[in-house]
C-alpha cells in the first residue's frame, strides 16, 4: 500500500475523543487532524511525538488532514486502523501470505455472523471457503506485539463468529497485522481484556487459525513483512 501523496511532518500535541489530535506543523501552526483510530493507543500518543500526516483526498472535507505514522524509539508505527484490510487484500493477491494462497477470488466486507461483516472472504475450487479476520495491532510491550489496547467487545463477538464457520466446516482465520517492525513476538493483552484472551484461546481450540505478521514502513507505504510467533495462553504456534 502506497500513500497517495508526500506525509507532512508534525508534533503531537494532544489526542482526544477518540478521532482526533492536535498537533504543530513544522511552520508553527496549530491544527486539528483526523484519527482514524478508536483504540486505546498505549504508547503511540504521548504529547511531544513525531506524527506523519497525509492530506485528506476530499478537498472539502472540514479536516484536512489525516494522522497516518508516529515515530516511537526510532521506529515508525502506523496507527491508521483504515489500511490494515487493504495491506492484508493486497499480500493475499500477491501470495504473500503462505497460510492464505490457492484461493480464486477475493471478496471484501461480506456479511456474516449476527449483523457482522468479514473483513475478507476467501473462495476457491475444491476448497471450503475461508472467513478472515484482521486485526489491526500496534501496541508494543517488551518486545511483544499484544492485542487489544482495550476492551473489545465487537472483537470478542468476531471470534464467537469464526468459532461457528469453523463448526459449520468452512475455514476461518484471525490475521494479526502489527503496524510496526520492531517486535519479536505475538499475544493477547491478557490484562487489558481478560474475555477476549480467553476467547482467543478457546477459539484456536475450535479450529479458528491465528497467525501474525509484522509490517515495513517507511514515508512511502506500507507493506507486510514477515510472521511473526504467536504465544496464546503460553502456547507459542
Amino acid at each position: 500500500m502506497r500513500f497517495d501523496a508526500p506525509l507532512t511532518r508534525a508534533t503531537l500535541i494532544r489526542r482526544y475523543k477518540r478521532f482526533l489530535a492536535d498537533v504543530t506543523l513544522e511552520s508553527g501552526e496549530e491544527i486539528t487532524v483526523h484519527l482514524a483510530n478508536s483504540g486505546a493507543m498505549l504508547g503511540t500518543a504521548t504529547p511531544g511525538m513525531e506524527v506523519w500526516l497525509s492530506p485528506a483526498s476530499n478537498p472539502e472535507r472540514k479536516l484536512k488532514w489525516n494522522w497516518e505514522l508516529v515515530t516511537v524509539d526510532g521506529e515508525l508505527v502506523g496507527v491508521n486502523t483504515a489500511h490494515p484490510n487493504r495491506i492484508v487484500a493486497e499480500a493475499v493477491a500477491d501470495g504473500l501470505i503462505a497460510e492464505l494462497t490457492g484461493y480464486d477470488t477475493i471478496r471484501r466486507e461480506v456479511k456474516y455472523g449476527r449483523n457482522s461483516r468479514i473483513d475478507l472472504l476467501l473462495e476457491g475450487a475444491g476448497r471450503p471457503k475461508c472467513w478472515v479476520e484482521v486485526k489491526n495491532v500496534h501496541l508494543k510491550r517488551g518486545d511483544w506485539a499484544e492485542f487489544p489496547d482495550a476492551v473489545t467487545v465487537r472483537g470478542t463477538k468476531h471470534l464467537a463468529e469464526l468459532r461457528d464457520m469453523v463448526a459449520a466446516g468452512d475455514r476461518a482465520m484471525m490475521v494479526y497485522l502489527v503496524q510496526r517492525a520492531d517486535c519479536v513476538g505475538f499475544r493477547p493483552a491478557a490484562d487489558i481484556d481478560p474475555t477476549y484472551a480467553a476467547a482467543l484461546v478457546e477459539a484456536t481450540r475450535d479450529g479458528v487459525e491465528a497467525i501474525c505478521y509484522i509490517c515495513r514502513l517507511s514515508l512511502d507505504g506500507i507493506v507486510i513483512g514477515e510472521a511473526l510467533p504467536i504465544s496464546v495462553d503460553g502456547r507459542r504456534t
